[in-house]
């Protein structure tokens, strides 16, 4: 659950709601300047590869529908909890769930799915020589809190099993001669930093982003040609994006959120109430 204060009210917005967000910004992805995903490199299938893409980075927070539909209460205020104060076994757990649902039908979907939870876990607890690859939101992992103690050693176990797995479904997914390409170094980098980008600004919306951000190392046509993008908020509601990498301009994006009074608790038996309240489209909009 993510949380964001807006005048008197309290958005409420899901996980998977976000990461829909992220995939319509993923679809969208792509114009004279910028090469849309299943295209930084030649391959035999770019539209297929392309799809399998977009729908990797609006599933990538899947594993969340268990706890969405059942959230753990803050007792401070008898919501669901937000992300950043859930425990850290919690949001692995997630991850593991979400990469696991696609593994037999849909292998490059759970490919770019467990190196996104990879990236985001492995700079905190081991020595990583590529910052290409942190999340272009969360900055230099040097400005994070690692885990320490147990936490420590459970994440670097979680780091350890997806690194395993992505090699065996780079294994597997190379047997198949028509998507042999996909996992080549210009097709599947560009897509986990697609994802971690589109990731990105789907957070900056549902957070408020209100600071001008860079957003470094984004894949422009190749995976050997990458730019930053200066995004700045021009308002509530509207962002600007420079270089400007969709194929509409404007691009409007909707996000489902529960609009709450932040005064009124929520009674007892929270479930009834939770499903009572209306979820509201809120309009967003990208543009140069």
């Amino acid at each position: 659950m993510l949380k964001r204060t807006v005048g008197d009210e309290l958005w409420c917005i899901s996980q998977p709601d976000h990461a829909a967000a992220a995939g319509y910004l993923a679809a969208h992805w792509g114009n004279h300047e910028f090469a849309r995903p299943g295209q930084y490199a030649p391959c035999p299938d770019p539209e297929r590869l392309r799809a399998e893409t977009v729908l990797a980075i609006a599933e990538h927070d899947n594993g969340w529908w268990e706890w969405e539909a059942d959230p753990q209460i803050d007792p401070a205020d008898g919501l669901p909890l937000d992300l950043t104060s859930l425990r850290q076994s919690d949001g692995l757990q997630r991850w593991r769930l979400g990469v696991s649902r696609f593994q037999d039908d849909h292998p490059y979907v759970a490919l770019l799915i467990s190196s996104h939870a990879y990236w985001l876990h492995a700079p905190r607890v081991q020595a990583e020589d590529s910052p290409l690859f942190f999340h272009p939101l969360f900055g230099n992992p040097v400005d994070w809190s690692s885990p320490e103690g147990e936490e420590f050693k459970e994440a670097k176990r979680f780091v350890s099993v997806q690194h395993a797995l992505q090699e065996l479904l780079v294994d597997r997914i190379k047997g198949n001669p028509e998507w042999a390409a996909a996992v080549e170094p210009q097709h599947l980098h560009p897509h986990v930093r697609l994802l971690q980008l589109c990731d990105a600004l789907s957070l900056h919306l549902c957070f408020g982003g209100d600071k001008k951000r860079t957003l470094r190392e984004i894949p422009r046509t190749s995976w050997n040609d990458r730019v930053s993008l200066r995004v700045r908020p021009a308002d509530e509601f509207r962002v600007v994006i420079d270089p400007y990498p969709f194929d509409q301009d404007p691009l409007a994006v909707t996000l489902r959120a529960r609009m709450l009074n932040p005064e009124i608790r929520p009674p007892d038996d929270f479930q009834t109430w939770w499903q009572s309240r209306p979820r509201r489209q809120v309009r967003f909009r990208f543009d140069r």
